[in-house]
This record gives C-alpha cells, sequence and structure tokens, in this order.
C-alpha cells in the first residue's frame, strides 16, 4: 500500500491536524483497533472555565503527558507539538497528519459547535461549547474559525519540516489530505490488526 495505506504504525502513534481535522475520532478509531489506550491532549490540557494548562502551568500539563504515555503503547490525540515533542517524541513510532482543507475545517467546526452548544455536551471535565464567539474573528483567542485559517500554513510547513530533521528520522510520517484517504488508512489498520 502507498504512504496513505499504511498498516505497519507501531505502538506509539500521535494524530495531529489543524482544529476539526477529525484528529480524536481516527484516533480514537486506532486505539480500538490496536488495542492501545488513547491520551486525549485536549482532556490534559483543558480545566474548568476552559483555562489552558499550556499557558497557565505548562510544567503540570507536561507532566500529564509525560504520565499519559508511560507505557509501550498508546494513541495520543491532539497536537501540542512543543510539549509532545518534549515528552514523547523521542519514542514515537508514526505522526498521522490529516490535513484537509480550510473550507472543510471551517464547515466541521461550525456544524459540531452548533451541535455541542445545543445538546449542552460536557468537553473535558466542566467545560460546554461557546458556538457565537468561534464566529469573532476580530476575538483570536476565541475563535476557531480564525485559528484553523491562520494555523493551517503554519502547521502544513512545520510538519515539512520535521518530515525532513533527521532529530525525527525515526518518526514515520503519514500525510492524509482527504476523508477517503483518512477512511482507507483508518480501514487497513483495523483490517492489519485483525
Amino acid at each position: 500500500m502507498g504512504e496513505s495505506g499504511r498498516s505497519d504504525v507501531g505502538r506509539r502513534i500521535h494524530v495531529m491536524g489543524n482544529s476539526s481535522s477529525g484528529k480524536s475520532t481516527l484516533a480514537e478509531r486506532l486505539s480500538r483497533a490496536l488495542e492501545l489506550p488513547l491520551v486525549e491532549l485536549d482532556a490534559l490540557n483543558w480545566e474548568p472555565g476552559w483555562v489552558g494548562l499550556n499557558e497557565r502551568d505548562p510544567a503540570e500539563l507536561e507532566r500529564r503527558i509525560e504520565t499519559a504515555t508511560e507505557g509501550d503503547g498508546w494513541v495520543v490525540a491532539g497536537s501540542y507539538a512543543s510539549f509532545s515533542q518534549r515528552v514523547f517524541w523521542d519514542r514515537l513510532d508514526t505522526v498521522v497528519y490529516l490535513d484537509l482543507g480550510v473550507p472543510r475545517l471551517v464547515w466541521r467546526m461550525l456544524r459540531r459547535s452548533w451541535r455541542r452548544m445545543r445538546t449542552g455536551e460536557l468537553l473535558w471535565g466542566t467545560n460546554t461549547e461557546r458556538f457565537w464567539p468561534q464566529l469573532m474573528v476580530w476575538r483570536r483567542e476565541q475563535s476557531l474559525v480564525w485559528w484553523i485559517v491562520t494555523q493551517q500554513r503554519r502547521k502544513r510547513n512545520q510538519l515539512a519540516g520535521w518530515m525532513v530533521d533527521p532529530t525525527w528520522s525515526h518518526i514515520r510520517f503519514v500525510h492524509l489530505t482527504s476523508p477517503q484517504d483518512i477512511e482507507a488508512f483508518a480501514v487497513a489498520v483495523e483490517e492489519s490488526a485483525r
């Protein structure tokens, strides 16, 4: 199989990508198929009231990530690249990078946020979705629309750099650019794990 269809992903996997790219969904499928613990970086980061440890207490976030990735196998969902690289990338087998287009990501985010707001779904403890602030692109710290649009190029450039950086030469990078690629990859992993 080609790069996007590889099923030999190892036992230490990091699923990354922009917001609303499907990181948690794919990571959960891989976790189930490979019978490995799922580590949600957002769940480790977000405290009640949408207080992020990445800003309030970076050392505590790093400690939580380290504890969650102590074993010999896991599937991590989320980016937090600087933390992840310091804590577990030296032991990582595979990065699965989800790289969908901005219009699709914005549509997914809006649909998901609207659903979560209407149902009152709890996110990472006691937090609930705030839909309207997502649209306020002039309020950068609150708007996922702003985040998605402004981070896409930066994240792609980061990925390109990591793929050629000798520091990460032990990592297999799988770059998936469409929902069809993501589904084919997930099915390949699931079938290889049977």
